[in-house]
């Protein structure tokens, strides 16, 4: 696959459209323009029960332009990056910015601030993977899970492996580029029979193929991930501490940062507005990004604006130190782009970790929430109910799994109740984190 996409053929051709479209823009009059283009490769396939389910060779590309006529804004894109598509595409563009409201906030970001130093970031590794070897790969996987005893049935085993290059520029000279690739393999099984059957799964993810983890230690985990649920009961209703398990607490640091995000806060669609400085987390919490960082998920040189990205703390011992900003959501709040254009990139939490033991022996009795389910939150008051499903934890240990309840609470005092961080930290992805302790929430079940 790596072979026949020849990432750095399209990069060059990609820098030559946006270079096309920038000066078609100026032509036709625009002030400023952006270009952004991408082209992307992938293998996907999926079995279930030993067989092949499907298999899918898809290659995709695009182009976005977006011009300023004084502070009239228009956009356009489209799939072809042909002459004559471009030349549609900055055509619609400048018409539809004619028509537009002005909006003093609209612009490119400041020239001053756009990327100098594009180090390689080490985020482009092609798996030079055939069909037939990908099918044995999510065979053997599946294979894996099937064989433990108590696994009943399968949803089946997917690998995906893909190649990205993306490119944006600016009138203002700005030219970056990006190469990228992602691979995962992940496996669903089902355990039991009749009404308590229960389903569960396990991936895994990397840049590298070499990183990932094994086909059999994935279907392994999937079976006994599978088979701890079964005999789930639902959990007495009251106020008891909650311990979410690191994907849990993942979500959590994404209900914050979407809190924090220039967005929601000119819109006051947050209840974060106004709170810079505000105490939100223990004084030993720490939370920021590092987008810079070699190998990173999420890493970049550069945010959808041009802009150099840097590390940015969020929460600095406890307290709300930055927003999370755009070049457009700062002018709007009278403040300074962070660099997040495109969002949070790779990041990291600075706190004591205890073992998952420990903190279930601080927690006492309590419920464990490995898995939530619905979007039960109030973004503009905080408050936060969700359906999940877990374990119950009697004096320090695991008693017995649970299902059918609903935790709530409100992520204000969610956060200042945060007791302790984990050590099994799951860096899957580009938010990482173990497991959190949260000193009480309400439990709806039986």
């Amino acid at each position: 696959m790596s072979q026949a996409f020849n990432a750095e053929a399209q990069q060059s051709r990609l820098e030559e459209r946006a270079g096309m479209a920038l000066e078609l823009a100026r032509q036709l009059g625009a002030d400023a323009c952006e270009v952004g283009a991408s082209v992307d490769q992938g293998l996907g396939v999926s079995v279930r029960l030993g067989e092949i389910e499907t298999v899918e060779l898809s290659r995709d590309q695009g182009i976005a332009v977006t011009v300023y006529v004084g502070n009239r804004k228009g956009n356009a894109s489209s799939s072809d990056a042909g002459d004559a598509s471009i030349r549609a595409v900055v055509e619609k563009a400048i018409s539809i910015a004619r028509y537009t409201g002005e909006d003093p906030a609209s612009g490119l970001a400041d020239a001053a601030l756009m990327a100098t130093e594009l180090p390689d970031l080490d985020l482009h590794h092609p798996w030079a993977l055939s069909t037939d070897q990908a099918v044995e790969l999510a065979l053997r996987c599946e294979s894996a899970g099937r064989d433990q005893a108590g696994i009943t049935n399968s949803e089946g085993a997917s690998l995906s492996s893909s190649e990205v290059v993306t490119v944006y520029a600016n009138s203002h000279g700005f030219l970056g580029s990006k190469r990228g690739t992602r691979h995962s393999l992940s496996c669903l099984l089902i355990g039991g029979s009749g009404d308590g059957m229960q389903r569960d799964h396990d991936f895994t993810t990397a840049r590298k193929a070499s990183d990932l983890a094994t086909p059999e230690s994935v279907g392994v985990s999937a079976a006994e991930r599978t088979l701890s649920r079964l005999g789930g009961q639902r959990p007495k209703t009251g106020r008891f501490p909650v311990l979410l398990a690191p994907d849990m607490a993942r979500g959590l640091v994404g209900n914050l940062l979407n809190s924090i995000a220039g967005g929601a806060l000119y819109r006051e669609s947050s209840f974060l507005c106004d709170q810079l400085g505000e105490t939100l987390f223990p004084e030993w919490f720490t939370l920021g990004e590092h987008p810079r960082e070699v190998g990173g998920m999420a890493s970049a040189a550069f945010d959808g604006d041009g802009v150099a990205t840097r590390d940015n703390v969020f929460i600095d011992r406890g307290r709300l130190a930055s927003y999370m900003l755009a070049a457009y959501s700062a002018r709007r709040l009278g403040l300074q782009t962070t660099g997040n254009a495109g969002g949070a990139r790779n990041v990291r939490i600075q706190a004591p970790t205890s073992s998952l033991e420990q903190l279930m022996q601080q927690m006492g009795t309590g419920v464990m929430v490995t898995e939530m389910m619905g979007q039960g939150l109030n973004p503009v008051t905080g408050d936060y109910s969700r359906g999940a499903a877990g374990f119950w934890v009697e004096n320090g240990r695991i008693s017995h799994p649970v299902e059918e309840f609903t935790v709530a609470g409100n992520l204000r005092e969610m956060f200042s109740g945060l007791q302790g961080v984990g050590d099994d930290i799951d860096r899957r992805g580009s938010i990482q984190t173990g497991s959190w302790l949260i000193d009480s929430m309400t439990i709806a079940g039986q």
